[in-house]
C-alpha cells in the first residue's frame, strides 16, 4: 500500500476513502461495546458492503451487550516491516431481523473464524471514521 506522507512526517491522517480502502481490505478487527459504563472488547471477523460493516455472532455477551447499547467502536489495523496503520470506526449496531436484510448479509460470504454456529448477523452503520498511517524509523534526536 502506498500512502504519501507530506514533509517526511511519519504519521499521516487518512481521509475517509483511504480509511475505507483499508477497512475493505482487512477481515479482522476488534469490536468494543459498553454497558453500564463497563467496556468489553471482542475479536471479530467482518466484511464491508456499501460502507457498512457486517459480522456474525452467536448468543452471548457480545450479542446481549450490543442490543442493550447499540453505540459501538470498531478498530482494525495492520503492521508490516516498515509501516503500520489503524482505522477506528464509531457507529450504531443492529441485529438484522428482516429476511431480506439477512439474505443480503448472507450473500456477502462472511464465514466464521471457528467452526461454531453464528446465527446472528450484525450491521454497523458508521457515525464517524478516523485512520492513521505510520512509517517506521528511528526516533529523531531532540534539538537542544
Amino acid at each position: 500500500m502506498m500512502f504519501e506522507h507530506a514533509d517526511d512526517n511519519p504519521v499521516l491522517v487518512l481521509n475517509d476513502d483511504q480509511a475505507w480502502e483499508l477497512l475493505e481490505g482487512t477481515k479482522h478487527g476488534r469490536l468494543v461495546v459498553t454497558v453500564a459504563g463497563e467496556p468489553d472488547i471482542f475479536p471479530v471477523n467482518y466484511v464491508v458492503d456499501a460502507r457498512k460493516l457486517y459480522l456474525r455472532t452467536a448468543p452471548g455477551n457480545k450479542l446481549a451487550e450490543l442490543t442493550i447499547n447499540a453505540k459501538v467502536l470498531f478498530e482494525t489495523d495492520g503492521i508490516l516491516s516498515d509501516e503500520a496503520w489503524s482505522v477506528v470506526l464509531r457507529g450504531n449496531a443492529r441485529v438484522l431481523q428482516q429476511s431480506a436484510d439477512i439474505a443480503r448479509a448472507e450473500a456477502l460470504g462472511l464465514k466464521s473464524w471457528v467452526p461454531t454456529l453464528k446465527d446472528f448477523y450484525v450491521e454497523i452503520d458508521p457515525t464517524s471514521l478516523s485512520g492513521r498511517h505510520f512509517q517506521f524509523g528511528e526516533q529523531p534526536e531532540r534539538d537542544l
